[in-house]
């Protein structure tokens, strides 16, 4: 079933066939259809889905439309509905949704549950125990394999994954991991507790989300365990969240190396008036930040003054030390998000980009020289000032490029931050003192 289909069979009232319909379609495509959707329509369909369909496709909405549904049907309808989602999908919707609904949902749920969501709920934002769930496979070291098959059989049809299965002893310490395949293939009178691996890695309750994504993405694994301070089990993290971890990482990351204060909400959700809330603050840091500039050209207006010409580089310089800036900035920032680099390789990284940086400026400086002889037809002294200049601010702009998200990430900032606008306006001072000084020493003027 195509959108269009979607929407005619809504028009034409044709529900029952529309009922149908839905129950074949994947629940991401459901709600991919029903965000396009008008309020009245979107509860519409979200209301002919079976109970089962329902929540698995509540949990693919985007937050706007999971508080659009969430305030448009009853309590008991979306109590029925959160009830029947994952327990982290449940509490990554009663995060976004208004407090007093959350609070009438919490009241209709047995006390044990409501402990276990208000403790969920209180784990600082971002955090690993923000994102886990507790339905997974808890297996005891003493159990055999035909015993522990058994427990799998039994209760694995309410767990988020049976495929990696997490043993403890009687005080909930986190002792193994066993995957289903090893279960399978060993003998059922094996004792779990020779043949489970003790060696494994896990993440505690307050890691930064952005730290158990870089151990998904080192070992590969489809689930990792959580655990306290105390070392006992308390939940699991499983690749699906992650994925949507990196995604929002990497969206924020993308916000602020364009000088734009993050946000969560979609493109389309977000205002006028909010998207320019959202730029303002750091281009108006920017644009003030930009009268250094300003005043250093000032400084130097006599010298321009003798020899016009040199004012007609300025651009050229400016916008090469910003690029190569920024080319460098990128990289690093990538390489420590995927923990390629630290701070205790700074200097390695800045002999790599010193390196490089003169590979460059060369090969710029030679074809600068040349197009300012040839076509641009000024003093030879004039293209080698301007020429070496070029090698300067490429150099001191990679410098700059490769430092200051390293410094950034041992201040424990995001190194994301010093990206791009912020980059391009330090650069911009830093050649112009260089292109002027060489202007003065080279030319006497």
């Amino acid at each position: 079933m195509t959108y269009q289909e979607l929407l005619d069979m809504i028009r034409n009232k044709e529900y029952w066939r529309l009922k149908e319909e839905l129950e074949l379609l994947n629940e991401a495509d459901i709600a991919e259809y029903v965000d396009e959707l008008n309020t009245v329509d979107t509860l519409l369909v979200f209301r002919l889905l079976s109970k089962e369909k329902a929540a698995l496709v509540f949990a693919e909405f985007s937050r706007a439309t999971q508080n659009e549904i969430a305030t448009g049907i009853t309590e008991g309808e979306l109590s029925t509905v959160l009830e029947d989602l994952y327990f982290d999908d449940m509490i990554d919707a009663l995060e976004d949704l208004p407090s007093n609904l959350v609070k009438k949902l919490i009241q209709k749920t047995t006390p044990e549950k409501r402990k276990m969501i208000n403790q969920f709920l209180g784990y600082p934002e971002d955090s690993a125990g923000s994102i886990m769930t507790i339905e997974f496979v808890r297996l005891h070291k003493k159990m055999t394999v035909g015993e522990a098959l058994a427990h799998i059989k039994e209760t694995g049809l309410d767990r988020e994954t049976v495929y990696t299965n997490y043993i403890t002893d009687s005080t909930n310490h986190l002792e193994g991991i066993i995957s289903l395949r090893k279960l399978v293939i060993s003998d059922d009178n094996e004792v779990l507790e020779d043949i489970m691996e003790s060696d494994v890695v896990f993440v505690h309750t307050d890691d930064d989300q952005e730290e158990v994504a870089s151990l998904f993405n080192k070992y590969g694994y489809l689930a990792l365990p959580v655990v306290d301070s105390e070392h006992r089990l308390t939940g699991i993290i499983t690749v699906d969240d992650i994925l949507e971890i990196i995604q929002e990482e990497n969206t924020e990351d993308f916000e602020k190396m364009a000088a734009i204060s993050p946000t969560e909400e979609e493109y389309l959700d977000l205002s006028a008036f909010g998207h320019a809330m959202k730029r303002i603050p750091w281009l108006l840091i920017l644009m003030i930040s930009a009268t250094v500039t300003g005043s250093i050209i000032q400084n130097y207006e006599s010298a321009l003054e003798k020899m016009a010409i040199l004012t007609s580089f300025i651009p050229m310089l400016m916008d090469t030390g910003g690029n190569t800036g920024s080319q460098a900035s990128t990289l690093v920032i990538r390489g420590l998000a995927l923990g390629e680099i630290e701070f205790s390789d700074l200097f390695k990284v800045l002999w790599k980009e010193f390196q490089t940086s003169i590979i460059i400026a060369v090969i710029l400086a030679v074809v600068n020289f040349g197009r300012l002889m040839i076509f641009g037809k000024v003093d030879a002294l004039v293209a080698l000032t301007v020429s070496l200049s070029l090698i300067l601010t490429v150099i001191t702009a990679k410098f700059i490029g490769a430092t200051l998200p390293m410094v950034a990430a041992k201040l424990k900032m995001d190194p994301a931050i010093m990206a791009g606008p912020l980059i391009t306006t330090i650069v911009d001072a830093t050649s112009l003192v260089g292109y002027f000084f060489l202007c003065t020493t080279l030319l006497g003027l």
